[in-house]
């Protein structure tokens, strides 16, 4: 199997278009066309990470946290990136593509709270990852364009490909001095029946849509028409806020969570006692979302780490917060992940890492 589906698997559960716009995901080494049998799934590719890989024969990793973030100058021999690359092992970075994304790290937290009617916690500002594309093609040569264009990525509006309208006109045009129009003669105004075509291309396809469009078209010059798209409102976001069906008691909530993620403590600020019916959950850093919370009546609220200053905020305002140290916020999702993968690409081989874990421990 290829990397290429592996990618278009991982896509289509967390699409990359939701990430946050300072985060860097998708794949960040291989290459699509190169072959791959086993994948290793982490929230940190580490030194021992990556030897775990290496024991496994594994030659693609889904690391949850970029191991490439920030723009980089030099990848030197000792680095894990550069071990990667020389070693030809693809590494894929879903991160807050995943947090958003329903059924994602956030949606995998309420079900170990019991969270039910949740919602995002602030909604994400919805990016636009389309463009139409209007073009105009003499009936004769209609159906060759058009394909051309569908082979190159345009026209696929969800589960359905191919897509266009089509509306029947007049195009006119006076050839000058040095052109060699395919209707007609240079130098005379020109009259030919075409056809206005419109579809939809996915911005990461316009170059190659563009290309198809002037190779396949019989025209010198063929008149195309641009237009991004305005992103319908996908109500996703950062974070979950729902509600229990009963309430319950946050020493049962604090249960929950060391069953749910493994973990034998936790850091609470806060109400310690009494029940809880409304919770939010952040994983990873979340501080920043905390007044969001507090405005979303949140009692309990679940993420990796908080400031000291918000977590006394939090008190302040009679809300427990829970943090569980960073990535053990996230870590319990790659294992929804590992089965959703497994279904969506059955020759494929996976394996949750198990050198894997946070940098923090409570001793």
């Amino acid at each position: 199997m290829q990397l290429a589906d592996l990618v278009s698997a991982l896509e289509q559960i967390a699409p990359t278009r939701n990430a946050e716009a300072w985060d860097n995901v998708g794949l960040l080494v291989g290459d699509p066309r190169q072959d791959v049998s086993k994948v290793l799934l982490t929230i940190d590719y580490t030194a021992a990470v990556a030897a775990e890989g290496r024991a496994l024969s594994c030659d693609a990793v889904i690391a949850y946290h970029p191991p490439i973030f920030q723009a980089i100058k030099k990848v030197i021999a000792g680095s894990v990136v550069f071990d990667a690359v020389r070693r030809g092992v693809a590494i894929y970075s879903p991160h807050t593509a995943l947090d958003v994304a329903e059924g994602g790290t956030n949606d995998v937290l309420c079900e170990v709270l019991g969270l039910e009617e949740r919602l995002p916690l602030k909604l994400a500002e919805t990016k636009a990852s389309q463009c139409k594309l209007v073009t105009f093609i003499p009936q004769k040569e209609l159906e060759d364009v058009s394909q051309a264009l569908f082979d190159a990525g345009a026209g696929r509006i969800g589960k359905y490909s191919s897509c266009s309208f089509r509306s029947t006109g007049t195009g006119t045009f006076f050839g000058e001095e040095g052109t060699n129009p395919a209707v007609g003669v240079a130098g005379r105004m020109e009259e030919s029946a075409e056809v206005r075509v419109d579809t939809v291309v996915p911005l990461d396809r316009v170059g190659d849509v563009v290309r198809a469009l002037r190779k396949s078209h019989p025209y010198e010059e063929p008149a195309f028409d641009l237009m991004q798209l305005a992103a319908p409102p996908e109500g996703l976001g950062m974070g979950r806020v729902g509600t229990f069906r009963q309430p319950v008691e946050r020493a049962e909530l604090l249960a929950r969570l060391k069953r749910g993620l493994g973990i034998e403590h936790l850091l609470v600020a806060g109400p310690v006692e009494g029940t809880v019916s409304r919770a939010a959950v952040c994983a990873g850093a979340c501080g920043d979302l905390l007044n969001d919370a507090i405005a979303q009546k949140a009692e309990f609220y679940v993420t990796g780490e908080m400031r000291h200053h918000d977590a006394l905020k939090a008190a302040a305002a009679g809300m427990t917060v829970v943090c569980t140290l960073h990535s053990n916020s996230e870590r319990v999702t790659l294992t929804r992940l590992k089965h959703r993968l497994e279904s969506a690409l059955p020759g494929l081989e996976f394996h949750l890492s198990a050198a894997d874990a946070d940098p923090f421990a409570v001793r």
